[in-house]
């Protein structure tokens, strides 16, 4: 194991693999169902021109709640599940890269950078089509106006596959298959810098956080609240481009300069950081269950062996 200050990082050749994934789709599904109503609401808030129809997080989730329930803040989550594929492919390369590097730099930071954005490179090729159709779906009931597509089946079972159906049908008569990775390009430009940024800076506040507390504070608290630090510095270095990513996969937009444009011509420097306030607060319980979870996983999927060896 590698020791990054008093915090040993648990690397890929220590685990054992077949507890590594079974455990993996649990933590996965469990992070998604915990954080996908900041998500819903975090789209709807990017794609609204200025404030016409949410005034802001806290706005929105009470007006969703009000008009569509609970079952509307789960918008699409049934389709975003199959987004469980991406999440396996993601931690996987990330391990992989990072052992890959290792073999020519023992640099922490190097490895981090370049594993996080490989994994997320390889991860959004999978996610992005699911993510164009559990988008659209996001913005029916309240938001259906600021949607290209409409779904026939109505507010009434918004967790339902028939619209599904309805919106997968109209996206591939509207664009054909290209229609799926519709803001692939812009995906790419914002959750590549995203991860790439988020792991080095996790493992930095890790460090620090180790070196200011006391030495029998157990590391996975430490690591909790290192997490969140680097989701939201993570969050807000990329979230210009995650307002302009949103905006051409929703409204069906084929330029992102032209986007970028036309969002700081009408709605000025501010316009970019919509949707900032429900991704930091989307991303600090994400960041806990994640860093919480992802930790936990690798100490129940250490090889037998080396049990002992990590303090926790």
């Amino acid at each position: 194991m590698q020791q990054k200050g008093n915090i040993q990082i648990i690397e890929w050749e220590d685990l054992d693999k077949r507890k590594f994934y079974s455990f993996g789709v649990f933590m996965t599904m469990a992070i998604r169902a915990t954080v996908y109503p900041a998500t819903l609401i975090r789209t709807r808030l990017q794609v609204q021109k200025g404030k016409s129809l949410y005034a802001g997080t806290y706005d929105a989730f009470l007006k969703i709640l009000r008009a569509e329930g609970l079952r509307g803040l789960y918008r699409g989550f049934m389709v975003n599940t199959f987004t469980l594929v991406s999440g396996q492919a993601y931690i996987t390369t990330y391990e992989l890269v990072r052992k890959y590097v290792s073999n020519y730099s023992k640099d922490n930071t190097l490895k981090s950078i370049v594993a996080g954005g490989s994994a997320s490179l390889v991860a959004q090729s999978i996610t992005v089509p699911i993510d164009v159709i559990s988008q659209q779906l996001m913005m029916q009931g309240q938001g259906e106006h600021l949607s290209r597509f409409k779904t026939s089946s109505g507010a009434r079972h918004p967790l339902s596959f028939g619209q599904s159906r309805d919106i997968i049908a109209q996206i591939f008569a509207a664009d054909g298959i290209r229609g799926f990775y519709r803001g692939y390009v812009a995906s790419l430009l914002t959750y590549i810098p995203n991860s790439a940024v988020w792991w080095p800076f996790y493992h930095f506040y890790a460090e620090q956080l180790s070196k200011m507390a006391p030495s029998d504070c157990p590391h996975l608290v430490l690591q909790a609240v290192a997490g969140p630090l680097a989701a939201a510095t993570a969050s807000t270095v990329t979230n210009p481009m995650d307002v302009v990513r949103a905006r051409v996969q929703v409204e069906g937009r084929s330029s992102i300069f032209e986007t970028f444009n036309q969002l700081i011509r009408e709605e000025g420097f501010w316009g970019m950081t919509k949707g900032l306030s429900a991704r930091i607060i989307s991303s600090t319980p994400t960041a806990i269950v994640m860093v919480v979870g992802y930790e936990t996983l690798k100490k129940l999927s250490l090889r037998p062996e080396l049990v002992d060896s990590r303090h926790w």
